[in-house]
């Protein structure tokens, strides 16, 4: 009498499944790190940007930057 996952013969499929969403949220996790700050730019390196493409004025920039400092 054969019980459990393998009574079928399809128990090695179980298995693969498992095998396979572990290895989705193991890679799912090392991606969520790099989406969410991968970059690692820091909010000075941010404020620089924005001051190169003229979106804030040197007034705004050195404002915000003793903020940061």
């Amino acid at each position: 009498m054969m019980g459990g996952f393998g009574g079928m013969g399809f128990g090695w499929l179980i298995w693969l499944a498992l095998i396979v969403a572990g290895v989705f949220l193991v890679r799912g996790g090392f991606n969520s790190g790099r989406l969410q700050g991968g970059d690692n730019q820091s909010a000075l390196d941010i404020l620089k940007q924005r001051y190169a493409k003229g979106e804030i004025s040197k007034d705004e920039f050195d404002r915000m930057k003793n903020d940061l400092i």
